[in-house]
């Protein structure tokens, strides 16, 4: 089955919020290791499960990125976009600057594969 152009396009903006997240993380040397939970049903839930109600989608299932820290909803991309432009994502993450999280970022890689950044506390 092929991809439509729509469906590309989705994936290569899910791709583009996924990289903005990792940079940022990155460039901030906040540790982080990927989960993959393409495979695995219960880490997925364990995604939808974590999302507050609210913050869920009318339909279908929330689209990534999501990030949490720890087991703390922080909010998806928007939020965190929001947060970078205002200079308050530490804040958003629950953090100090100064301090590495124990973070999780969701998110679908180009091929539509979700995976969890699970990012530590020194």
């Amino acid at each position: 089955m092929k991809a439509r152009g729509e469906d590309l396009y989705i994936l290569a903006e899910i791709k583009k919020r996924q990289q903005d997240v990792v940079r940022f993380l990155e460039a901030n040397r906040i540790e982080f290791e990927e989960v993959d939970i393409t495979m695995s049903e219960e880490k997925r839930q364990w995604m939808y499960k974590n999302i507050p109600e609210d913050r869920q989608p009318a339909q279908g299932n929330p689209l990534p990125p999501q990030i949490f820290s720890d087991d703390r909803y922080c909010g998806d991309y928007d939020c965190f976009f929001e947060s970078k432009e205002s200079n308050t994502v530490f804040s958003f993450l629950g953090l100090k600057p100064s301090l590495a999280p124990k973070v999780s970022v969701i998110w679908q890689t180009f091929r539509g594969i979700l995976e969890i950044l699970r990012l530590n506390f020194p």
